[in-house]
């Protein structure tokens, strides 16, 4: 398995998709009851290849990504070759951006010395999509990129 096995409610969520995956493979309801009774192992390594599928599609469509921590927040342009980040710190240490209070305080102090911006661009240490789960392994959320594009927007 290259990623992570989706969850339950993901499955439960893609179980139209699933059944076309199994579909694909002249699987049937039936004998996916069969399959997950008599051969477990099997219905394990046909749960774990679909997981991959998904992942794959969902990182090669991720444009955007946002990680919020109480005092920082990382915003990345997921490029073909690299990725673009900006980082947002707060230097006051009662700043949680955790709540929307947090976010408040953001908007009211963004270009005062108590909060830190920073720009950068890294090529990927690996593959585009294996760089792009680690983020989301860590935290990272997909994200439609308004909050970069804005802040982006400020900054130039």
């Amino acid at each position: 398995m290259k990623y992570k096995r989706l969850t339950k409610e993901q499955f439960e969520s893609l179980h139209e998709e699933f059944a076309n995956f199994l579909a694909s493979q002249q699987i049937d309801r039936a004998e996916w009851e069969t399959i997950k009774t008599n051969k477990p192992e099997i219905a394990e390594q046909e749960l774990d290849v679909f997981s991959d599928l998904i992942w794959e599609g969902v990182l090669n469509n991720a444009k955007f990504l946002e990680h919020f921590s109480k005092r920082h927040i990382f915003l990345f342009h997921c490029q073909e070759l690299y990725v673009q980040t900006i980082v947002i710190k707060a230097h006051d240490a009662s700043v949680d951006f955790l709540t929307n209070e947090g976010l408040k305080w953001l908007g009211d102090n963004l270009f005062t010395a108590n909060v830190e911006l920073l720009r950068g661009k890294k090529d990927y240490a690996n593959e585009r999509n294996d760089d792009l789960f680690e983020l989301i392994t860590q935290g990272a959320i997909l994200s439609d990129g308004q909050l970069y594009m804005q802040v982006n927007g400020m900054i130039e």
